[in-house]
């Protein structure tokens, strides 16, 4: 199925100044959203006696949760465990995930372990240029090294602070995207980045969709805007317009070719 900004949600930890559930349901849905990726401000991965009152609390407020993330796996396999057993119990089917560094790969042996047992995707959230899996030179060899359990979060931003094309990444990486964080900065002169709407900044909406489409791409999207952290929903939902009407232009697009 094609990618489709109908099925956006937005990254929790935007509203990380709003800590209660019951506020960022609130924050969530003012944006005309229903889906998040839950990091942990807004729920307790670590405390399996709080998996479904969260989980259930979301729900009644019409929110589901696609993903979880950024989690840190470095072998704990106790402590990892427990994040895939809250994206069981809410029916994720990813978990955005941070790696430290490892050559041996020792963490990844341990989530692909956990990927296989729970019937989850892990996704692996480039972190920018100073982020030893920020570039795609690295994610080449962690690849290599890995089953298909294992793949790709990918940040739009982070990826152009690391100088990489996020569209040209998406289909690099197209058979192992399993997720999507849909950012942009500007940067200042000292490469400073600064958090923007979607397509103000030098993140191109109509040519990531586009990439999107042809790639097939069928993982989860959210928004991440990290500005504003008083009152972001306005400026999230100027990101959320400015993806759909990218998708809305690409899909009149390819109907008037196919014709």
């Amino acid at each position: 199925m094609p990618f489709s900004a109908d099925a956006i949600g937005v990254q929790s930890w935007c509203f990380r100044e709003f800590k209660e559930r019951k506020q960022l349901i609130a924050q969530v849905t003012g944006c005309g959203l229903s889906r998040v990726e839950l990091c942990g401000v807004h729920a307790d991965f670590a405390n399996e006696a709080t998996f479904d009152a969260t989980i259930a609390e979301l729900r009644a407020g019409g929110i589901s949760i696609d993903s979880i993330g950024v989690q840190h796996f470095s072998g704990d396999e106790a402590k990892e465990r427990k994040y895939f057993e809250f994206a069981k119990r809410a029916g994720a089917k990813t978990i955005s995930a941070d790696f430290k560094p490892d050559f041996a790969l020792a963490g990844f042996r341990s989530a692909e372990k956990f990927a296989k047992e729970y019937g989850i995707r892990v996704a692996i959230h480039n972190h920018g240029g100073r982020h030893w899996l920020g570039n795609a030179q690295m994610l080449d060899a962690v690849f290599a090294n890995t089953s298909d359990s294992i793949g790709l979060c990918l940040d739009t931003a982070w990826a152009m602070d690391a100088g990489e094309d996020p569209v040209a990444l998406v289909t690099r990486y197209a058979k192992r995207l399993y997720g999507l964080h849909i950012k942009d900065f500007a940067f200042d002169r000292a490469r400073r980045p600064d958090d923007v709407v979607a397509g103000t900044g030098n993140l191109d909406c109509a040519k990531l969709v586009a990439a999107l489409r042809a790639a097939d791409f069928s993982g989860y999207s959210v928004i991440e805007y990290e500005a504003d952290v008083k009152d972001p929903g306005p400026a999230i939902a100027k990101c959320v317009a400015a993806v759909k009407a990218a998708t809305n232009a690409n899909a009149k697009q390819e109907k008037s070719h196919a014709r």
